[in-house]
């Protein structure tokens, strides 16, 4: 037990390791961009996002489990307040940069160069704000349910287990609207509007390789203006690949953390904690280096010409 658990805590600091230099650099490189455009911003927020919670998780991690520093009801809340905080903006984001991409994808299959909604830095900031303001919301319980927790557990040094404290056998009826509905919200609902938006740009990715596939003939004038069209279109479709990748990588971490906040009890899971880092953090940890190499945001060069 005791190796197995040297090597969890051997992984974790690795995640730790990979997400905050994953996202660091996500975050440079989207700031040196001469002029910012609605996908970098909301690039941007999920990067700060990310970064906000592998810091706060780890702050966590060391406090209450690799010390014996006892922890008070509002320390852990308010720890626990950030965590929540940055896992909700992280997921926010996500569907924002599913949904725009669809949107700018539709408007390339279309042949309309007309700016859609998401385009303007004005809107861009204002879905930005509204991200922030429901990530807000949903933490602020977490602030006021079970208000005497630091009477009934005076004798732990430990937080709740679950952040929502609520068993599946003992659940105040406060704490299991509170837990249903940010399940509900900040998890099923963006899985939905993820998995259908990922299957709408597979859809429309299929559509336009049988239509140049059918446009293609064996004139000179066809091949040259081919060649002419294709580092844009590659560069283009090189960057929805990678947001295709990172909305799998998504779906399934966002989709097991669903089933297990549905199918186990936190109390009589002696793993618990461990196997909720790895899914919260994991998708925070590899998700920068998808979104920047397939958008060539991590070219060493960008760094070298500043």
């Amino acid at each position: 037990m005791e190796g197995m658990y040297v090597e969890l805590l051997a992984l974790r600091i690795v995640i730790s390791i990979v997400g905050i230099v994953g996202n660091t650099i996500l975050i440079i490189s989207i700031l040196q961009t001469t002029r910012l455009k609605s996908f970098e911003i909301f690039l941007l927020g999920l990067a700060a996002a990310n970064l906000e919670e592998i810091v706060i998780v780890d702050l966590y991690d060391i406090l209450l489990f690799r010390s014996s520093y006892r922890m008070s009801a509002w320390t852990c809340r308010g720890l626990k307040f950030l965590t929540i905080f940055g896992e909700i903006g992280s997921i926010l984001f996500t569907v924002l940069i599913s949904v725009y991409r669809y949107q700018k994808l539709r408007d390339v299959h279309t042949r309309v160069n007309l700016p859609v909604f998401m385009d303007s830095l004005r809107s861009a900031g204002v879905l930005a704000g509204i991200c922030a303001t429901v990530a807000l919301l949903f933490c602020l319980p977490t602030l006021l349910v079970n208000l005497d927790w630091s009477h009934l557990n005076s004798s732990s040094p430990a937080c709740p287990v679950d952040f929502f404290q609520c068993s599946l056998t003992r659940c105040p009826t406060r704490n299991r609207v509170y837990k249903f509905s940010f399940l509900l919200v900040c998890n099923l609902l963006p899985l939905l509007i993820v998995t259908l938006t990922s299957s709408m740009i597979v859809r429309i990715l299929i559509v336009q390789q049988k239509a140049l596939r059918v446009r293609q003939g064996p004139s000179v004038a066809s091949t040259t203006t081919t060649a002419q069209q294709r580092p844009k279109k590659s560069g283009f479709q090189r960057s929805t690949l990678a947001i295709l990748m990172a909305m799998t990588l998504f779906q399934v971490n966002w989709s097991i953390y669903l089933i297990l906040h549905l199918a186990c009890d936190p109390y009589s899971f002696p793993a618990w904690s461990e196997v909720e880092f790895f899914i919260t953090t994991f998708y925070t940890a590899i998700s920068p280096y998808v979104y920047g190499i397939g958008n060539n945001l991590f070219n060493l060069k960008r760094f070298m010409c500043r």
